[in-house]
């Protein structure tokens, strides 16, 4: 009784030092508005959710996190603003976030500039491609899957099930422009011929001409590359209009709210996602099962954020991020230079969205294998068949 009242001391007095402690900042920005706000309020909250488990742990080398919140509206100027305002006024030691590609290139050059350590939470490659055009990515690193990841998943799939001919229907904005590069770059190598493009802006409502024109196209499948209501509104025309075609949606959309907006449309489409949305499908042997389970126990049962914002595939982008982010810190301090490199040094990581091995020439880490194949059957997400 007296080890255990004298081990609770400890605890207590240990969690009191590192609220005492002065607090490192992390600047956390994402769409916590606009079009993108059900993917950018969730990913606050479980940014929220796992400083408060690393601050339960004692935190940093003693000091606790703490976030500093900004919404980006999903518009790049605001973004913009924020980013500033996190490394001038605020002194954060790293950002994370933002949401969406467009808002993510448009911090690019202002945090490489800076020498802010950056770890996104946007979808699209050019945020960690180099040259002339898209700048150097030395400070910057992303936690989701690359689109050329999600391509590979999405193509090996589709030759294995003896589908040649694809049509694309992409969304017109950063992330569906990025995904379209490299669908057409990776097509060769998987025998892959694209036989009918047709694009439309992420806020349209009715995608039913372009739909058509692939219908009288001689595709095999079509291939959807969008993230947010669109995704669903796709779904829903290509029924409404009688294509038989197989629909393939892109890593975005594994989403239950995805199911919800589309309804029955959204019965059979197959699309490339985290292992979080089948982790009761994962084999015992897998690393990730155990970390996942855990993820979701905390987030379904603890802090009860599945009743507003059912678990998706973007759920573990935040948490990967700060625990990586946080590692770092732990071996080399909250020096901007020195928490780069640290971070790019990640090795093993065993996340949510995947085992991350960070390189100077990649800065997300994540391989195929990081990726499944998944179906909607029955109204929820299964591995596909």
């Amino acid at each position: 009784m007296k080890r255990m009242l004298a081990t609770l001391f400890i605890m207590a007095f240990s969690a009191g030092m590192v609220q005492a402690a002065e607090p490192i900042k992390i600047g956390a920005f994402f769409d916590l508005s606009g079009p993108a706000a059900n993917i950018g309020t969730p990913t606050k909250l479980v940014a929220e959710m796992v400083v408060d488990k690393i601050n339960k742990g004692g935190g940093v080398n003693g000091r606790p996190l703490e976030l500093v919140i900004g919404d980006t509206e999903g518009d790049p100027a605001k973004a913009t603003t924020i980013a500033k305002k996190f490394i001038y006024q605020d002194k954060v030691a790293a950002i994370i976030g933002p949401t969406r590609t467009g808002t993510g290139m448009a911090v690019k050059k202002l945090v490489e500039e800076a020498g802010m350590p950056t770890f996104m939470t946007v979808g699209g490659d050019p945020v960690i491609m180099g040259g002339e055009k898209l700048g150097p990515y030395t400070y910057v690193f992303k936690s989701p899957q690359r689109s050329s990841t999600a391509v590979k998943a999405l193509y090996g799939y589709l030759k294995a099930k003896g589908l040649k001919k694809v049509a694309l229907l992409t969304a017109a904005d950063g992330f569906g422009k990025d995904g379209v590069v490299w669908l057409q770059k990776l097509a060769p190598e998987f025998g892959v011929e694209i036989v009918a493009e047709e694009s439309f802006a992420p806020n349209d409502t009715d995608m039913t001409a372009q739909l058509t024109k692939l219908k009288n196209s001689p595709a095999q499948a079509i291939v959807c590359w969008t993230i947010g209501p669109a995704g669903a509104i796709v779904a829903k025309n290509r029924v409404q209009l009688g294509i038989a075609l197989p629909l393939f949606q892109c890593h975005g959309l594994p989403d239950p709210k995805y199911i919800e907006l589309a309804g029955k449309a959204a019965e059979g489409d197959r699309m490339p996602a985290t292992k979080l949305m089948v982790v009761e499908e994962l084999p015992a042997g897998d690393p990730q099962k155990p970390v996942i389970q855990e993820f979701v126990k905390l987030y379904r049962d603890v802090y009860q954020y599945d009743k507003q914002f059912p678990i998706n595939t973007h759920s573990g982008y935040a948490w990967d991020a700060i625990n990586i982010v946080a590692n770092a810190m732990k071996k080399a301090g909250t020096e901007p230079k020195a928490l780069r490199d640290a971070i790019e040094q990640t090795k093993g990581y065993i996340g949510i969205s995947g085992i991350y091995n960070l390189t100077a020439e990649d800065h997300n880490g994540l391989d195929v294998d990081s990726m499944v194949m998944v179906e909607v059957n029955n109204g929820t997400f299964m591995l596909a068949k």
